[in-house]
């Protein structure tokens, strides 16, 4: 007999009629006992996972795993399939992969009519008989494997309840991004980072590989990229403008077959990776490699110092222009990924100003600033990567706003240049207002803002509470205006992370609150659920 009809034959029936005070107690236990068997559980109550999935229905009743499972899927899901045996093996369970078959255990499933409009979600179900995910992309079956893993993770002793999760994410864009220019990790390690990622169910990999103290991606037109510019004689440390250095000699950089070997591992994860080449500024790397890449032709050291540079790109001269495309032909040749990020941010216009080459150009160009002349600049890599089927990604300052300092509202002022509009607006610095003026002005962005979203920057600077909270949506924003915040981005920048270890105590665990940002509904997260899930994820 089940709880629910033992009660109401316990009720009406086992008590004396003269018992009124007792059957009517006995009666509400029933009422209440029909109204918890009768719909499914909160999911709030009894389960919590890591990004919290946009619906979870609970039913009555479990299902155990154990020995061998069969998993079964349709040949386009090989390699979900693979990774899904090797996960339930890292959980000390055996898998047989069986394309096709009816009756497994585990059942992938690509359907078109499956939330059609979300290409990344899913549903999975798991019953009396069987746990079923289903999709209509390979991505959304991968993402329901993940949610799968969790589950099992949270059930060690592999009774799993009976359930129906459907589940999408908010943002289509949920970033994290690694600066390897200032501390080389290497492959090993960002591997590791995107299996993490993967978890979290964050889908792009921004790798920030060129900046004034190393250049790490080898590029086969310009060798002496990395034969020089991977390498620098010492490192400030401590924290900016210290003047104290370490006296080590720091190197390293990715041949291009370590790219194409780390793009594949990332792209069975379904993450992309969004590779940054810097330009016109943060360039010292490069131009202390090839000194006529710089608007002064000097020769320098690759910097040990951390900071902002004065050593821009010539962006006058066309052998520089053109070798710039050379690079990243190169690089798009490397990443499949339809978004190329070419930094933009911190220009310090200093030479351009005091250069004589740089000013008729601008005359010539009718640019009246030198930020206009930075926005001529970007809008001409973002036309030329357009015509090779690339959209150009970067910093704020493309947009030529004033954000620092060492800008005067005079460099800054913007007239006869704007920026072209298929460029994607990466928000980091300066208040809402600009975010929200890029995004009336019809950008789309992504949203990084610092204040929220920087790993280098301690505990108590940017608490797990405060990166939990973080809301890459302006207020104030239409329906039709929200469409453009692509979604969010955390960003773990290297100048003071030396080692994996210091690494991996700042990234972990915000980089689970930012995950969780890009992909929950809003109406879903909750701080204190989300830490308690912590303890065990």
């Amino acid at each position: 007999m089940s709880p629910l009809k033992g009660i109401r034959h316990l009720a009406l029936t086992h008590l004396p009629l003269k018992n009124n005070d007792m059957r009517i107690t006995y009666i509400l236990i029933f009422l209440l006992a029909a109204t918890l068997f009768s719909f499914p559980l909160k999911a709030e109550d009894s389960i919590r996972l890591i990004p919290q999935p946009a619906d979870i229905r609970l039913q009555s009743g479990t299902l155990t795993i154990s020995g061998s499972i069969d998993i079964s899927y349709s040949p386009i899901l090989n390699k979900e399939a693979t990774l899904l045996s090797k996960y339930l093996q890292e959980s000390e369970l055996t898998a047989q992969l069986h394309p096709d078959k009816s009756g497994a255990m585990i059942q992938l499933q690509i359907s078109p009519t499956v939330l059609p409009a979300h290409k990344e979600g899913y549903i999975l179900q798991i019953s009396n008989r069987n746990i079923q995910i289903k999709s209509s992309s390979s991505t959304g079956i991968f993402y329901g494997i993940q949610t799968l893993r969790q589950l099992i993770g949270k059930y060690p002793d592999r009774r799993l309840p009976q359930l129906t999760i459907t589940d999408y994410p908010n943002f289509s864009w949920r970033a994290f991004m690694l600066d390897e220019a200032r501390y080389f990790k290497g492959k090993e390690v960002v591997c590791r980072l995107l299996d993490q990622m993967a978890y979290l169910k964050m889908n792009t990999f921004h790798w920030h590989l060129t900046d004034d103290q190393g250049w790490r991606i080898e590029i086969k037109k310009f060798p002496k990229l990395t034969e020089i510019g991977s390498y620098r004689d010492s490192s400030e440390i401590n924290h900016f403008e210290s003047d104290v250095f370490d006296g080590k000699p720091h190197s390293g950089y990715y041949t291009q077959k370590e790219i194409k070997e780390i793009v594949e591992y990332a792209r069975e994860r379904h993450i992309n990776i969004v590779p940054e080449i810097e330009m016109p500024g943060h360039a010292s790397a490069a131009i202390a490699s090839y000194p006529w890449l710089g608007t002064n032709n000097e020769s320098i050291k690759v910097p040990g110092k951390f900071g902002v540079h004065y050593n821009v790109y010539n962006v006058a001269d066309p052998k520089v222009l053109n070798a710039l495309k050379d690079i990243l032909t190169e690089v798009i040749e490397l990443f499949p990924s339809p978004v190329i990020h070419i930094g933009g941010d911190e220009v310090k216009y200093n030479q351009w100003k005091e250069s004589p080459v740089v000013q008729v150009y601008m005359q010539k160009h009718a640019l009246q600033t030198p930020a206009e002349l930075q926005v001529h600049f970007t809008n001409g890599i973002s036309n030329w990567l357009s015509s090779k089927g690339k959209r150009m990604m970067g910093w704020n300052e493309i947009t030529g706003s004033k954000l620092h300092e060492y800008q005067s509202s005079t460099d800054t002022t913007i007239q006869n240049e704007k920026l072209a509009k298929n460029a994607i607006v990466h928000c980091w610095k300066g208040d809402y207002s600009l975010i929200k003026e890029a995004i009336e002005n019809g950008y789309d962005i992504v949203n990084a803002y610092h204040e929220y979203t920087y790993l280098d920057y301690d505990y108590k600077k940017i608490p797990l509470e405060k990166a939990y909270h973080f809301n890459p949506v302006p207020e104030g924003l239409t329906v039709g205006q929200r469409i453009h915040v692509l979604g969010v981005s955390c960003q773990m920048w290297g100048e003071f992370i030396p080692t994996v270890e210091s690494m991996d105590k700042l990234l972990f665990p915000r980089i689970a609150a930012y995950a969780e940002t890009g992909w929950s509904l809003e109406k879903n997260k909750n701080f204190q659920q989300f830490s308690a899930a912590l303890k065990t994820h």
